[in-house]
């Protein structure tokens, strides 16, 4: 049994988002928000809270004990991209890309033995 939670359309670029979910997965969840809490990124408060609500989910939407639950999965996949405009010299205009990313994380409860 798993549980997820979905953030869609978050503005921190997929390859920042990446870094911090890379320190969590496969870990249990009170070890992960204890990673997340400490971890000085900008998008370690963003998947805190997602982590946070998977956990919720499994609890009241699966009745998972929360003492059992580790991060089965995390992943980032790129959202859509805004594109602004910014002056340079001699008239030009050079093109900035604001990235977003999706970012999804599954918790399941750890096999017993």
């Amino acid at each position: 049994m798993q549980a997820k939670a979905v953030a869609r359309t978050v503005r921190i670029a997929p390859r920042k988002a990446r870094l911090v979910v890379d320190l969590i997965r496969g870990k249990q969840v009170g070890e992960a928000v204890a990673i997340l809490k400490l971890t000085p990124k900008a998008a370690s408060p963003i998947v805190e809270k997602l982590l946070k609500s998977a956990i919720a989910n499994a609890e009241h939407n699966y009745d998972m004990d929360v003492n059992n639950l580790l991060v089965s999965a995390a992943f980032v996949d790129e959202g859509p991209t805004m594109k602004r405009f910014r002056p340079r010299a001699q008239g030009r205009a050079s093109q900035i890309n604001k990235r977003t990313s999706h970012i999804t994380i599954v918790v399941s409860e750890k096999k017993e033995g």
